[in-house]
């Protein structure tokens, strides 16, 4: 009886709301218990972040000039070694006086990728018609032997430039083949279906260190030599199923998500089934299916690391030879320290990106 007068008088029954600061009051300085958890774990947190600072910024040493003795003996990070090791870890084994090449091979892959999150380009057939290109530029760069370049074989090829390559190769042909055997994955023909699903389970299964291992050891050895290709191909080759495996059921699953109206209703207006798929499922799918799909690209990437175990001289592995001569094997923290920092600085973007993106289609759809 009382709440229905205090409602039919206008008088609010919800609780006054708090303001910011009182609510950090109460969450952190509550009770006693809760200011001395508060203030100790500020406390530890500006003591650990200013012995960082000490070492990273205030007593480092970052001049090339600064010679390994000289460099070792500081209280601070030896950030020496990145400023005379850096080409080797960007560029690998790479012909040193053709490091331009590989710098400006990387400048149009992150310049594609860039050109990927501008609206404009987010047609099918532009964007595809930019990672098309922008990958054979890359790779015209980086072989040579045309247009007055001098070739550098694959063997040769290394450090970030190397990471960079083998993630776009895997996304190119990675991406387009999970589309395919999430479809067929869908076939009612279970002729179609079962194997597909066999073949996806199965590449799920095994550990991506097998697949890299049969494709660059085991395969040379049953395959006739006329067959086999350079083995940096066949370790894109694996990395790229092994992608379109797991990205096949994301998309498989965003797919499954959407009613049958959706397919029903391109039926009614007399559309192919490819049609229905392209312009009514996919789109949608692709929307749904957006978050796991970022996560699963910045899992590729990282995944690049491994291929150091089959003797490719990718990024991280070129960090290691940035520090093994005997002069800087001192300087190892700091070496691994700036390669986190590049990868944090790829997969952050890559990350940041699909939340942007997520919130574009959100805005799209109302």
């Amino acid at each position: 009886m009382a709440d229905t007068m205090l409602r039919t008088s206008g008088v609010s029954m919800e609780p006054p709301r708090q303001s910011a600061l009182e609510k950090f009051r109460a969450d952190y300085f509550g009770r006693p218990s809760d200011v001395i958890l508060t203030l100790g774990g500020t406390a530890l947190l500006v003591y650990i972040g200013w012995t960082l600072f000490q070492w990273a910024i205030l007593d480092a040493a970052f001049s090339a000039d600064v010679g390994p003795k000289a460099c070792e003996a500081k209280a601070g990070a030896c950030w020496s070694v990145i400023a005379a090791r850096w080409r080797l870890m960007f560029f690998g084994l790479y012909p040193y006086e053709e490091h331009w090449r590989s710098g400006l091979a990387c400048a149009i892959a992150i310049g594609v990728a860039i050109l990927s999150c501008v609206p404009y380009f987010w047609a099918a057939k532009r964007l595809a018609i930019a990672w098309v290109l922008g990958f054979a530029a890359f790779v015209i760069l980086m072989r040579g032997g045309i247009f007055g370049l001098s070739e550098v074989t694959e063997e040769q090829w290394g450090g970030l430039s190397l990471t960079i390559f083998i993630f776009a190769a895997v996304a190119l042909i990675g991406m387009p083949l999970s589309i395919l055997l999430a479809l067929m994955r869908r076939s009612s023909t279970p002729f179609v279906s079962v194997p597909v699903g066999l073949l996806i389970d199965t590449v799920r299964s095994l550990p991506l260190i097998t697949i890299l291992f049969t494709v660059a050891v085991v395969v040379p050895i049953l395959v006739p030599s006329w067959l086999q290709g350079e083995k940096l191909y066949r370790v894109i080759a694996g990395m790229a199923l092994f992608f379109a495996a797991y990205q096949a059921e994301i998309i498989r699953s965003g797919i499954q998500s959407l009613s049958s109206g959706q397919d029903e209703a391109g039926r009614t207006l007399g559309l192919t089934y490819w049609q229905r798929m392209i312009y009514i499922v996919l789109p949608q799918a692709f929307r749904r299916a957006l978050p796991p799909t970022i996560n699963q690209m910045v899992i590729t990437f990282k995944e690049t690391s491994l291929i150091i175990i089959v003797g490719l001289f990718e990024f991280l592995a070129s960090g290691n030879a940035a520090y093994g001569s005997g002069e800087w094997a001192f300087a190892y923290v700091e070496v691994y320290v700036f390669i986190a920092f590049v990868y944090f600085v790829f997969v952050f973007s890559l990350s940041r990106y699909g939340a942007y993106l997520e919130r574009r289609m959100r805005i799209a759809q109302h």
